[in-house]
């Protein structure tokens, strides 16, 4: 018996209908996972359309993460999709992959309600009063300007709000390549389209950013500092040149995710130029008081703020006073500040003594970081799968630097999570390293 071929059900007069007609396939169940679209020349000469349009149709649809182009195997419809994320270290390895803080270094949170809770019902004001002050009075100041505070489940809930508060499917978005693993996840579930902008030691490439502004980009996604994966915070001049080329695009919204804010060694520099009229700044506690506490800040203009608010209705989807209790109540309490201070003087220090330790066996040295990863370029061809292998083997797990990237040409390096990382682990870490890419370099080394 003949198979049915039910892509011939595809049609459309324009890449949006197209993709929506696709969709439409997939969700009914008349496309399922594994079946090839047609080639982008049949279904143009199909449909009568330029193949440019049906070219761009896939291309949404991939970055909706709906399909995936196989080269030689075509395009094919994907399942649900599988999004990659922190905190997955595969058992009996050492965790140098999960992009956690350090448990000794969060605050103890027993007895943060001794002060009492009162029950809060619908309707109510949806941000507790003590965070609201504790807002005006730490973070109110970094951006100077009129705004109003929203909260929301974490960071990445923030900037996935701000995005579909704004944007819509196939919209392209800047962000930094490498990037943060979520915001990969985000672009995909959200279905836009990813502008990589090149990262170097002093932040988001200029030139990047400009050409990616050019193209169309409607929003701009950065960390100011300690970025994830690499660890690179923007100097007064890239923040200034960033500042300069967006003032050019207030249509544009511009988000800055400072994740690590409360614990980093480096200053908070805005690329929001002054006058932006969409803007939003996201300060999530995950990194320094926890990763359950899901409360993040976000700090942006009245319209913005207004967008945020109606997708965290007062009503329905507020953040639990009860998390918010927690946090005022750790944040006044004073043995707070000290566990900080101590907090960002030791990941400094760990994340030095494995740059040291790599120096120390003639292995390229990453440039000055924060954070509590580090960021380690590899002397070696291609794809670094191998070498995390290798040190899986023995007894390290690390991330390979590709897992954050979305554009093409990157040199290889491998991302290391410095947070708990003793002296004794540096050495051996390098030690180990320094002996696998001489494995690498040797004769018959991969064949």
């Amino acid at each position: 018996m003949a198979m049915i071929d039910r892509t011939d059900r595809i049609d459309g007069a324009s890449a949006d209908e197209v993709v929506s007609s696709v969709r439409a396939l997939v969700d009914t169940g008349a496309l399922s996972a594994g079946e090839a679209l047609p080639p982008i020349r049949d279904l143009a000469g199909r449909l009568g359309l330029n193949r440019n349009t049906v070219a761009a149709a896939y291309a949404q649809l991939a970055a909706a993460g709906v399909v995936e182009s196989r080269r030689r195997g075509g395009t094919v419809v994907l399942g649900v999709p599988e999004l990659d994320g922190e905190g997955r270290t595969p058992a009996g390895l050492v965790d140098l992959s999960s992009g956690n803080p350090d448990p000794s270094l969060l605050p103890d949170l027993t007895g943060a309600l001794a002060g009492g809770y009162t029950p809060r019902l619908y309707g109510g004001s949806p941000v507790d009063a003590d965070l609201a002050r504790w807002a005006q009075e730490h973070l109110a100041p970094d951006v100077d300007r009129e705004h109003r505070v929203v909260l929301a489940h974490g960071a990445v809930d923030a900037v996935e709000r701000l995005l579909a508060a704004h944007l819509t499917r196939g919209d392209l978005v800047v962000v930094e390549d490498p990037c943060f693993l979520s915001s990969i996840g985000t672009l995909r579930l959200g279905g836009y389209r990813g502008a990589p902008v090149p990262v170097d030691d002093e932040g988001m490439s200029v030139a990047g950013l400009r050409d990616a502004l050019t193209s169309g980009a409607r929003a701009v996604v950065c960390t100011p500092r300690a970025h994830n994966p690499t660890g690179v915070s923007l100097t007064p001049r890239r923040a200034a040149a960033l500042r300069e080329v967006l003032a050019e695009h207030p249509d544009v919204l511009v988000v800055e995710d400072d994740h690590f804010s409360a614990v980093s060694t480096r200053p908070y520099l805005r690329i929001t130029p002054p006058g932006a009229p969409r803007w939003a700044l996201v300060r999530s506690v995950s990194k320094f008081l926890g990763p359950d506490l899901r409360v993040a800040f976000v700090l942006a203009d009245a319209t913005t703020a207004a967008r945020l608010e109606t997708r965290l209705s007062s009503s329905t989807t507020w953040v639990s006073h009860v998390l918010q209790r927690i946090v005022a109540h750790v944040l006044a309490d004073p043995r707070t500040d000290a566990l900080l201070d101590r907090a960002r003087a030791t990941y400094a220090r760990r994340s030095e003594r494995l740059a040291v330790a790599l120096g120390e066996r003639g292995l390229p040295v990453p440039g000055p970081e924060d954070g509590l990863n580090l960021w380690v370029p590899l002397p070696v061809p291609g794809s670094t799968r191998r070498i995390v292998d290798d040190l899986a083997a023995h007894g390290w797990a690390v991330r390979a630097g590709e897992d954050f990237t979305l554009g093409t040409g990157h040199a290889p390096a491998i991302r290391v999570t410095t947070s708990t990382l003793d002296t004794r682990q540096a050495v051996a870490l390098a030690t180990d390293l320094a002996t696998i890419l001489r494995s690498h370099d040797s004769p018959g080394a991969g064949s």
